[in-house]
């Protein structure tokens, strides 16, 4: 167990943390008048303030028991977020061992969400391929706090989604491949709560989905359509909101081959299919009150005899044709049949589709900002609105019609890639060809679903970004 609430403190810590806000630092009440007189002293050496980031380590006797308390600033009262808490507390304990105790006279700190997914954070590690000794100390984080109410903690349950992403985006493809990510999806349902289907090849072939298996064609590892559904609203039936997960769970770039330096991280290509089974597992776990269906157009975009070829034109399920100008810009094209499979078989009333999609979007935005693409004001709005509550930074893109140009082809009814020039919204525009009028939005994490070295509270490898802002957005009437 990474995380707990307690009401009584009972035993000794290896640590007893304190949470401050800037410049109301008052000296704990319930430690001898000595040790009042000690800790006192250390904060006026130290000059600790409370700032955010700070921190004041004491070790002394109380009772008999050795106890180490840690003094961790959150910074000034009016800045003080859920993601600030969850940054500080991180910081404090990240590398550290044993059992913890986090408490805060503070009501602004009293946050037991984001004490709780911070635990999960801290707690992050995927070596499970790594040969050790011995198994590492655990770390285990409770939490004081005699009036916390019972029952499940949303923060806790977005930790364990997080870190469920997490680990599927970090295995390697030879591990996590179109079937096992079906396999992944159905036991993942039976444990949250949402139902899971999964379409065969010739199934999938059934429905008309040609330019998804178009990309599958040349991969020895067959594809594999992955629905899932949780129903909340019953009251709605009609009203359901859609999600789309870009699923290549590697991509070589197909006969438009990558270099090889850039195949490395490639595992990673299925992030958004990642996020989505994330986002189902918290939002059917708190029980939102919303109709969600999930899908996801698993393949892998291989090199072969048989594989799909820049120049050829090919079909899709919408029914329009495509030219291929370029195999490495494949994910849309499984969005594309994704999006239009859950409009029409699925009958969804909005759809939102997730992608490690373009390099544009990193050279526009960086690897912090994630970029967001709409057709719909009000979509938009209010996932902006859970990005702020979570931290996760959003940045709305231009989708103006003057890059359907970039899509346009001379001998089919459009083209899958534009060039390099405003590559990000021309993708975007692309997807929205699909989309059959209904509000739709794209979100493209190619920057923010996998990092190459740690920041923040996020280890190096896979972030499980947009997971709490999609949940965010679900749970908002």
């Amino acid at each position: 167990m990474y995380f707990k609430i307690v009401k009584n403190l009972k035993k000794n810590y290896s640590k007893n943390v304190i949470l401050y806000l800037e410049d109301k630092v008052e000296v704990c009440n319930f430690i001898s008048d000595e040790n009042k007189v000690l800790l006192s002293k250390l904060m006026d050496e130290k000059k600790f303030k409370g700032k955010m980031g700070e921190t004041l380590e004491a070790s002394f006797l109380e009772c008999g028991n050795l106890i180490n308390m840690v003094l961790v600033g959150v910074g000034k009262e009016n800045e003080v977020t859920r993601d600030a808490i969850i940054t500080a507390v991180y910081k404090a304990l990240k590398n550290f061992s044993g059992e913890v105790i986090i408490s805060s006279e503070e009501d602004k700190l009293k946050n037991v969400d984001a004490i709780a997914e911070a635990a999960y954070h801290i707690n992050y590690k995927f070596e499970r391929y790594k040969t050790k000794e011995k198994e590492d100390k655990p770390l285990i984080i409770e939490y004081f706090d005699p009036e916390a109410r019972s029952g499940i903690i949303e923060g806790e349950v977005l930790g364990e989604a997080v870190n469920i992403t997490r680990d599927l985006v970090n295995e390697p493809a030879n591990v996590i491949y179109p079937k096992t990510l079906a396999i992944e999806a159905m036991t993942l349902g039976s444990k949250f709560g949402f139902d899971v289907e999964v379409l065969e090849e010739y199934e999938i072939g059934e429905v008309g989905m040609e330019a998804f298996l178009s990309v599958a064609r040349a991969a020895e590892k067959r594809p594999r359509l992955i629905i899932m559904r949780y129903f909340g609203d019953k009251k709605n039936p009609d009203k359901i909101t859609g999600l789309v997960g870009k699923g290549l769970t590697y991509d070589t770039g197909g006969l438009s081959l990558k270099p090889s330096d850039s195949m490395l991280e490639m595992k990673s290509d299925m992030g958004g299919a990642a996020t989505v089974i994330g986002t189902m597992c918290a939002a059917s776990k708190l029980k939102v009150e919303k109709n969600i269906i999930a899908v996801i157009a698993a393949c892998e975009n291989s090199i072969g005899g048989n594989a799909y070829r820049p120049g050829d034109v090919i079909g899709s399920m919408a029914g329009k044709t495509i030219e291929i100008t370029n195999t490495d810009a494949e994910g849309r094209l499984t969005l594309a049949d994704a999006v239009t499979y859950i409009i029409r078989n699925e009958k969804v009333s909005e759809v939102i589709d997730i992608a490690t999609l373009t390099g544009g979007i990193v050279v526009a935005l960086g690897t912090t900002v994630t970029g967001v693409f709409s057709n719909s004001e009000s979509m938009y709005n209010k996932l902006a609105k859970s990005g702020e509550v979570f931290g996760e930074k959003l940045w709305r893109m231009p989708i103006f019609d003057d890059y359907k140009e970039l899509v346009k082809s001379d001998i089919a009814d459009l083209k899958n890639s534009g060039g390099r020039w405003g590559s990000a919204p021309g993708a975007a525009k692309f997807i929205e060809e699909f989309s059959e009028g209904i509000p739709w939005m794209h979100i493209d994490i190619a920057g923010t679903a996998f990092v190459t070295a740690a920041k923040d509270y996020f280890p190096k490898g896979a972030t499980g970004n947009m997971v709490r802002s999609l949940y965010g957005y679900l749970k908002t009437k």
